[in-house]
Formats: C-alpha cells, structure tokens, sequence
C-alpha cells in the first residue's frame, strides 16, 4: 500500500488493486487525466473576423468592447483579483473559466470595473446536459442584457445575428452559419475546445413584468446575437501517449468520454493514441438513442465518446459489464459517482475530484494522470502473479512432504518426516519463500500479456507443469535416499530422516559432513536446469481440472427433466416423458414453452408443448401434475398468457 502511495495510488479498497491486474477496459475522462487541465485561448473569432486573441485592435467602438467585456466578465463562476502591489492578476476558477477570463484580460478587460458597473440580476448555472450557461445583467445605463456562454454548436444553433466591429448587427445567413461551422470545425480539428459567447437586450417592458430571482430556468434563449467563438486549447499530458499504448500492448482497450465536441474529442484522442483506424468516435446522443442490442454490438469498436452525459457514461460502463468485461473507469465529478460504483474498480482523481467522487471511488489518483492509472494495472498484476508464484513455491514443497510421508508410511509403517519438521518445513522455509515472492516488485513484463479472466484458474497449466516436474524430481531422491539413504551417504546415526543438522536429537537429524553439504547443494542446483527444461514442454490450452474430468468414467444415469410453467403466479410441474431430442444447441429455442394446445389435450395427453424448434411429435408430451394445482383448470393457450416485465418468466428447469 505504502508503495502504491509512492506511486500515487491511494488505495480504498484492498481487493480493487487485484481486480485492477485484471482489468480489460478504461472508461477514462479527458480534461486533467488526458490532458493537463492548463486551458488557454489560442484561437478566436469576434464579431465576425477571425483574430489573433491576445488585442483588439482600433476599429472596435467602445460600445461593442463593453458588451464583449460584460459577456467574458459577468457570466462567469470564475473571479479576477489584483493585489495592489502586484500588477499581475489572479484568475480562479475552473480551468475553462480561467481560460476565458486570462482571455478577456489580455483583451483589456477591467474585471472589478465592470462587476461594480453591471448587476447580475438572474442566473442559469451550467449544465452537463445543456452545455451552456446565461445570466441577466443590469447595466448602470436601465438596460437589462441576457449573456449565455456554452458549446459552439449549442449555443450558435440558438443564435439568429452577429454583431460586427462597428456595431452593426446583421442577420446570421447560411452562408454566415457555414462559415462559422466551418470555424468551429476547424477549431476542433485542431484538438480545441470551442466556446460561442452570445448575448441580446431584453425589452424594458419584458424585464419589467420578470419577478428577480438569482436562480432562473427561464431565461430568453433565443434570437440571440453571436459575439465570439473561442478556440480553448488544453495541452496532452506527459506520457500519455506511451500509458495508452502500454495498456493497448496488455491487450486493454482505453476509451475516452468526455463532454468536448466530437470534432475535439477525435483530435486529442488521435494525439494520445486512443482513437485508432478501426475504432470509432461517437456522440452520447446517438449512443443513447440505441437500442440494448446495438450498442452491444457497437461497443467493441467504441474508442471515443464525446457530448457524453454521466447518464451516457453510465450506460456504457453498464452494458460493457453485461458484455462480460472488468471495467474500470475515471472520474471527478458528484454525477460520475453513479458510474463509479458500478464500475469493477472506479478511479476517483485527488486533485480535482469531488468528495463524492472519492467515496464512491476504489483507488483515488493522486495527481489525475493517466500514467498513474497504469502503474495501479503493473501493480494489481504483480500481486496476482506473487499469489501464483507463492501458490507455485507452497504446493510443490508442501506436495513432494506430504507424499513422501504417505509413501513411506504405507511401505515402513512409520512417517518419516516428524511433526518438528513439518513444523520447520512450514514455519521456517515457506514463510521466508514466501515473503520473497510476494514482496517482488512489478515490472515492464507484466505488461506483454493479456488480462487474466474472470474465470481463468489460479493454478494454471503452465503452474501444473512446473508444480508436477519438480514434485517427480524431489519425490524420486528423497524415496531413493528414505529407503537406501544410510547406505549411499555412509551414515553412522540411527535416526530414520535425511534432512539438514541443527539441534540433532531434537529434530532427529544428524550431521552432514561437507561432501554431504555439497550433494545437497548440487541436487538442489539441478532444479534450475531442470526447470529450464521443463518449460520446453508444450502445455494445452484446456484448463488441467477439466483435461483430468474428462478422462473420469461418468455413470450413465437417466435424468428427468421437470420443465415449471409460471401461471398467475403459481409454479406448475411438469415432465418430458420419452422424448428422443435431436436438437443441438444452435437450434435449441430460447424459450422453451410458448403456448399449450388447445386442440390436443386429452386425458392421456395433458398437454403439448407447441414451440417452432421442436417436432410437433407424440414424444414431446407434458404430463401436468395434477396434485399441484387441483382445483384448476387444465391450462390452454388463451389462458396462460405472457407475464409482462418478468425474465425468462415462462419457462425454467429444475
């Protein structure tokens, strides 16, 4: 834990950092994992020119200048303060908004001026499901201005005019909207995050009759007058672009989802190396708009989600869990908190997450970098694979004394290994073994194979390989030297076991002399030549327990099948009496009941299951048990209808 800690990777939940080495999928965010969460503006459109976004030159009347300064100063959650003894402001904020801000502050802007000139009188707070935000402000001059600040694409949908340098407002065109889409587009392309700032002057007589109030849902939207569009830039982490192609070489498929423009999201996944050639981008809406089905059928080829909504991330954590998939998943937010939990392990970030996020969370990353995130996939396969080395170490050692006794007290009627030494076996050398193997740090290595599976055996082929080599090894010297050992190494003691000299009668072992020693040694060395040449032997793909049941003789006994039919709420018994079924399991129907025939119940013959896939044949017959429901009718089609929002409700097998 300590050490994951260096790696900063505060672990909350001991069994996630194992579950984490087996993880086949990252569900991760972009904004501060992805990227460094440094935001400025690097590109700018304003009042129908693009410009360098650092001035503005002379041509702007001072009435254009102030509704642009009002826009970037008064919609805002940010804040802008200057100490009096340095001239360099501080802008806090989210980084977005320390974007704008920084923005509107090369640009000239006086943000304390404007707060004490302008009133914000309303304000819509910012939305992940709407993208935008809008305030109403009352200027000192009676007029009452509506700012809305958001995504491009939402924000100029709601846009009818722009306004030019001079003042002039003019009617957006299509050739102006496609000029701007193509802006934004090019913004996008460019890996930036695109922001439109709007405004428009509500009628004296419209503020009037509003009754104020500083939460409002009901602020105008539309007509509005298009001021700026803003291309944000939030450069790729350090280091990202090797995390993702280390965790797509350990065979895990990372995903990106984010809020950002699809346009956006594709560029920086390119640049990270997420979004691939046979991979796709999508956006939250259309992937919501699926059915259960294809979005199975999509999710495999799914590297981008953008526009998404904690709703839409939720959604694909869920259904890629139902795919059979361990997912983990990446968030900072109060609404990533459902995904969260949900997730097989759920990646809180420490420095931007809420707390929330964190309680919800099984790992917290300390420092919100993707590259942290594999450390936590090196170190939950290091614990697996010290579990199955120490698995290894303890059932070869303990396997080659607990055969060696059972042999030797079946042929000489006595074990040979005392309680003492099985003690000392256990305590002594397992204990140091072990703790060597399970303090083994992880390595690059861990990351060259493919996730272990939920299903997969902790003791594997290859471990049975190695495990059964080195058990016939020993087994063979240690019966060779039971049975004959006093001859071989010309032993004068009386004691009946050959193991190493430390208390002597205590432990009933004898001295060693060095040649002794040395024997010892090198037949101890020749298991490493031996492991080698172990490792050379070919090992099958089928799990060894299942290789070993299917050599068992299994008895050929006959089963009944008792088929249950829910009716009204009631279980009604049945059996298949004498059917020869040459289904296989292509064909074999996915429910197995479907209606009952009216025409063909007779005394002899209860009932008939009538079902497409099966054979409408005499060796299909039901037999009802009539001590289960006795004061019921015999069931027919019309009367054993569906049961609504139940699964797999009409039918089951005991």
């Amino acid at each position: 834990m300590k050490k994951m800690m260096n790696d900063k990777a505060l672990v909350r939940h001991l069994a996630a950092c194992e579950t984490m080495g087996s993880a086949t999928a990252i569900c991760s965010d972009k904004t501060g994992t992805l990227t460094m969460n440094m935001m400025t503006v690097v590109n700018s459109w304003v009042c129908g020119k693009l410009r360098e976004p650092t001035s503005l030159d002379e041509s702007f009347k001072d009435d254009v200048v102030k509704l642009l300064f009002e826009s970037i100063c008064l919609n805002t959650n940010g804040n802008v303060h200057v100490d009096e003894g340095c001239g360099k402001p501080e802008v806090t904020g989210s980084p977005t908004e320390v974007a704008v801000l920084n923005w509107g502050v090369q640009l000239g802007a006086n943000f304390c001026q404007v707060r004490e000139e302008t009133k914000v009188v309303e304000v819509n707070s910012f939305n992940s499901t709407k993208k935008r935000m809008g305030i109403i402000a009352k200027t000192s001059d009676g007029k009452a201005w509506v700012h809305w600040k958001g995504a491009s694409e939402v924000v100029l949908e709601q846009c009818s005019h722009f306004i030019d340098v001079d003042g002039t407002v003019s009617i957006l065109t299509n050739d102006k909207i496609e000029e701007l889409q193509g802006i934004i587009t090019s913004f996008a392309n460019a890996a930036l995050r695109t922001l439109c700032l709007a405004c428009n002057e509500i009628p004296p007589m419209e503020f009037a009759a509003r009754t104020p109030k500083k939460q409002a849902t009901d602020i105008p939207d539309s007509g509005l007058i298009c001021l700026a569009i803003v291309g944000i830039k939030d450069p790729c982490r350090p280091g990202v672009p090797e995390a993702v192609a280390k965790c797509q070489q350990a065979g895990i498929k990372v995903r990106m989802v984010t809020g950002d423009n699809i346009m956006t999201a594709k560029a920086i996944a390119i640049e990270c190396g997420i979004l691939q050639e046979n991979g796709r981008a999508i956006e939250g809406k259309v992937f919501r708009e699926m059915s259960v089905d294809e979005q199975y059928k999509c999710l495999p080829s799914i590297q981008v989600m953008a526009r998404s909504s904690p709703t839409d991330k939720y959604t694909m954590v869920k259904r890629l869990l139902e795919m059979g998939e361990i997912v983990a998943v990446t968030g900072d937010g109060t609404n990533d908190a459902p995904a969260l939990h949900e997730a097989s392990i759920g990646l809180a970030m420490g420095i931007a997450g809420t707390e929330v996020a964190k309680e919800s969370s099984d790992i917290i990353i300390m420092d919100d970098n993707f590259s942290s995130i594999v450390k936590v996939v090196r170190w939950g396969r290091s614990v697996y694979s010290n579990i199955q080395k120490f698995v290894q170490f303890q059932t070869t050692v303990n396997g080659v004394a607990l055969t060696l006794n059972f042999v030797a007290a079946i042929v000489k009627g006595s074990a040979p290994l005392t309680a003492v030494q099985l003690l000392w076996v256990n305590l002594i050398m397992d204990t140091m073994g072990a703790v060597a193997l399970a303090t083994e740090p992880p390595n690059d290595s861990l990351m060259d194979r493919p996730p272990i599976g939920r299903r997969e055996p902790l003791i594997t082929n290859v471990m049975w390989r190695n495990i059964v080599g080195q058990v016939i090894y020993q087994l063979v010297l240690l019966v060779l030297f039971q049975f004959d050992g006093f001859a071989l190494l010309d032993l004068k003691h009386s004691a009946t076991v050959l193991l190493v000299e430390f208390v002597g009668s205590f432990t009933s072992t004898v001295k060693l002399s060095w040649k002794n020693w040395l024997l010892c040694v090198g037949l101890g060395a020749a298991s490493l030549p031996l492991a080698a040449f172990i490792k050379c032997i070919p090992v099958p793909e089928t799990p060894f327990v299942q290789l070993v049941m299917h050599w068992i003789p299994k008895r050929n006994v006959h089963k009944k099948k008792h088929e249950v039919m829910l009716r009204r709420g009631r279980s009604v018994k049945g059996m298949m009496v004498g059917r020869k079924s040459s289904l296989t399991s292509a064909t074999k129907p996915s429910k197995f009941y479907d209606v009952l025939d009216d025409e063909s119940t007779s005394p002899a013959s209860p009932a008939i299951v009538k079902d497409s896939t099966y054979e409408k044949s005499q060796n299909c017959v039901v037999r009802i048990f009539q001590a289960c429901c006795p004061s019921e009718p015999m069931p027919t089609a019309s009367s054993y209808p569906e049961i609504p929002n139940r699964k797999n409700s009409n039918i089951a097998w005991d």
